[in-house]
């Protein structure tokens, strides 16, 4: 179903604060110790439960407390998920707003109060370009439905087969490439976060943008994992200042809950002509579209991009500081509170596994082993993150957008900490201090 711009009543504002009492006991009367279950019965693709061996039982905003009583700073935020982290309270008032009110939770994507306030409240966060002549379409939660969406969209609207990708986000794009016709579509990520944490500088995109223009290509912006703030703008694309003609969005947008949305030009639409990934049983789900009003709203009222800039700045400066200071320390790259941290082999080690390959099989040494080890190091300092990059050797950071200063500051020092200890014990590196001893 495709949905006009809202003309109506502007989707209610929430105001909220991150909660500081003590959280109740564990929900059910869990235990407090991890479940004896383990590995038994999980596959071995289940790579975060691997890699973060944390069983969770509370969470508010940046914290998680797990099963064992350990408290955890998140910095993967369910992989961008939760813009504004755990259980905040504006996103639970919505929730329970809904479940209180009697109102279905699941009619697909049919027109309903929440979902009118959603589009209104999305609306108004876009750029005029955009908003004015915008279509929400909504699809099927997965990470991947929406980027289909986009692209039988515009094969619709084209008649032509082929959407390019700009997969490299440093890559040239020649005036005079050879093409037989121009493509369906141009898709392109701002800041490539699987492809550790690349963002795309915003001459390319301008670049891009008036190319994609001239031949008559929509262009797609994918801000599944850059929107509602993340990069220090409500939405990456407008770093560069361009408007794109189809917007796909997911993970933050649903303010904790699975909905994935895209947004186009109203001259794109073919709602009869386009089927397959445009439907699906759980699109519109009622709560996710109440709690991502909520969140985008919060979002907008508190300026949380704005936030996410200026202390976005201080934590890329910081880890920059780490680059200079440790040689197993590469380039740190990204955008807001979007960051990248690589992980450099020693002289002649082997870089790591390429995309594709398990991490755990690379040498002793390797970036992929340094990028785990930091990983491992800050877990056992109570810093959750995760590792990115198709050699998995850069480690990433995605605080919500609440977090404080003091709060950024703990994160950076127990990250600190763990490459320090990284460092000592690799390869090459230099002997401890006098008086420090290397860790076992």
């Amino acid at each position: 179903m495709t949905r006009e711009p809202a003309r109506g009543t502007p989707a209610r504002a929430h105001a909220g604060h991150e909660g500081t009492a003590r959280e109740p006991a564990a929900p059910g009367g869990a235990s407090r110790r991890q479940p004896a279950r383990g590995t038994a019965r999980e596959p071995a693709a289940r790579t975060y439960a691997r890699a973060l061996p944390v069983v969770p039982v509370r969470a508010r905003g940046l914290t998680i407390e797990a099963a064992d009583g350990r408290r955890y700073l998140d910095c993967v935020s369910g992989a961008g998920t939760l813009a504004l982290g755990h259980n905040h309270p504006v996103v639970l008032e919505a929730i329970r707003a809904v479940l209180d009110s009697g109102a279905p939770l699941h009619v697909m994507d049919l027109t309903t109060p929440v979902e009118d306030a959603f589009v209104a409240e999305l609306l108004r966060t876009l750029p005029p370009g955009l908003a004015d002549r915008a279509c929400v379409r909504f699809c099927g939660p997965t990470g991947a439905d929406p980027v289909a969406t986009a692209g039988a969209l515009v094969r619709a609207a084209t008649g032509r087969t082929r959407v390019v990708t700009l997969a490299d986000a440093h890559e040239p794009v020649p005036d005079d490439e050879p093409a037989p016709e121009p493509p369906a579509g141009l898709l392109l990520e701002p800041v490539g976060s699987e492809a550790g944490v690349l963002a795309a500088p915003d001459a390319l995109v301008r670049r891009v943008r008036a190319r994609a223009g001239g031949r008559a290509v929509p262009l797609i912006v994918d801000e599944t994992e850059t929107g509602v703030g993340r990069t220090g703008a409500y939405w990456a694309f407008e770093h560069s200042g361009v408007t794109p003609d189809v917007l796909v969005l997911a993970k933050a947008i649903g303010g904790s809950l699975p909905l994935a949305v895209v947004v186009h030009r109203d001259d794109l639409g073919a709602p009869d002509r386009l089927g397959g990934p445009a439907a699906g049983a759980f699109r519109g789900n009622q709560l996710a579209l109440a709690a991502g009003a909520a969140t985008l709203s919060h979002v907008r009222e508190h300026r949380l991009a704005e936030h996410a800039a200026a202390l976005g700045g201080r934590m890329l400066a910081r880890l920059r500081g780490l680059a200079a200071e440790f040689a197993c320390v590469g380039e740190v790259r990204g955008r807001g509170l979007m960051a990248g941290l690589e992980l450099v082999a020693p002289d002649g080690a082997p870089d790591g596994p390429a995309h594709g390959t398990r991490s755990g099989s690379a040498r002793s040494g390797s970036a992929a082993e340094l990028a785990a080890a930091v990983r491992r190091e800050c877990l056992r300092r109570g810093l959750i993150v995760e590792v990115t990059g198709p050699r998995a050797n850069v480690v990433r950071l995605l605080p919500p957008l609440i977090v404080t200063e003091e709060q950024m500051s703990a994160v950076l020092d127990r990250l600190a900490d763990a490459v320090r200890a990284v460092d000592r014990v690799r390869p090459g590196a230099a002997a401890p201090l006098r008086g420090e001893r290397a860790p076992r």
